[in-house]
């Protein structure tokens, strides 16, 4: 049985991506600072600002999967921000190549594109906005997902570990469906994350095919469903608030804005769960 050590799973993400790893028969070990509401295998509380303590949390694990991080802009001020995801990723991936961990994956943010909290409203260059799209955050925790990226680079040059880098969409667990009657027709709601959204249980499976796919180096990956979280199909979406943008291939109905051929591509994966499956639209 393979060992898998899962930062941060406590969190909203955590109790998914720990319960695909234990159905797929890993041993898991949750390496959080709290201890999770619904706790399905072990936990060790671990401060991943402290180098000793990764060290300890990690011997022994054939992967890992850091989730762990203050997960929005200006909750925190910037400097405590940029500190704790920045040092708890390092942390985390200098450990995992120093005792001969082979696999990582490490959780970027669609914020890294600069879209989500500027003080002056951004327009996307293109969509579906792809890995190529420039990183212009103005904000602390954006940043702090740039160089974590960068962090994955240089730990793959020095040790060869492959780490991945997923910059998620807004992650929904199941019972945040019953938030969507309250958005899906308004186009001026969450257009700063080009209405994308991935549920909890398919971002959980793309992390335990990016541990288990062999070959991928250090790479960044978008995560998102295969639709919008709207009501309204995509073209309209663009020309009701985007008209400007280019848009580099035709939109098919509700399709993502956010691209994720890339992550099906490499990890053979499918997002599976539509929010149209578990919210009531009315005709």
């Amino acid at each position: 049985m393979k060992k898998v050590v899962v930062t941060g799973g406590s969190g909203l993400l955590g109790h998914s991506v720990v319960k695909e790893f234990l159905d797929n028969g890993y041993e898991v070990v949750n390496a959080d600072t709290k201890l999770p509401a619904d706790p399905i295998c072990k936990t060790v509380i671990t401060d991943l600002q402290n180098l000793g303590e990764v060290y300890g949390v990690l011997t022994g694990a054939d992967a890992v999967v850091h989730l762990a991080a203050i997960p929005v802009a200006y909750s925190h001020p910037n400097e405590v921000t940029f500190k704790n995801n920045v040092m708890s990723t390092y942390n985390v991936l200098e450990a995992a190549g120093t005792l001969g961990i082979k696999k990582a994956v490490i959780s970027s943010s669609e914020s890294s594109y600069g879209l989500v909290f500027p003080l002056k409203e951004l327009s996307p260059q293109y969509v579906p906005l792809d890995e190529n799209h420039p990183q212009l955050p103005e904000d602390s925790y954006g940043l702090s997902k740039i160089v974590n990226e960068q962090t994955a680079d240089m730990i793959y040059r020095r040790t060869g570990m492959q780490v991945v880098s997923m910059r998620l969409g807004n992650v929904i667990a199941p019972h945040m469906y019953e938030n969507f009657p309250g958005f899906i027709n308004d186009p001026e709601q969450r257009k700063v994350i080009m209405w994308s959204y991935i549920d909890a249980r398919d971002a959980a499976v793309a992390y335990r095919l990016a541990v288990e796919t062999d070959g991928l180096g250090s790479v960044a990956l978008n995560i998102a469903a295969d639709e919008t979280s709207m009501n309204i199909e995509s073209h309209q979406l663009m020309e009701t608030i985007y008209p400007h943008v280019e848009i580099r291939k035709p939109l098919e109905g509700y399709e993502t804005l956010f691209s994720n051929e890339k992550a099906k591509k490499l990890l053979n994966w499918q997002p599976n769960h539509n929010w149209r499956d578990y919210v009531k639209v009315e005709k």
